[in-house]
């Protein structure tokens, strides 16, 4: 019984360690386009720029 005089407040702590690392991410922008990696994948990206003229 007395272990949950230490585990209590120790799990209150981590939750909200989570939090604000999740607000963190929130705000940082980590959740903005969840999509768009996965297309750029499969984008065909064989246009080569032309080279430029040095004269």
């Amino acid at each position: 019984m007395n272990i949950l005089y230490l585990l209590i407040p120790i799990s209150l702590i981590l939750i909200f360690v989570i939090i604000l690392i999740f607000l963190w991410a929130i705000r940082s922008g980590q959740f903005d386009d969840l999509e768009g990696p996965a297309h750029k994948i499969l984008m065909d990206d064989d246009d080569l720029p032309s080279p430029s003229s040095k004269d």
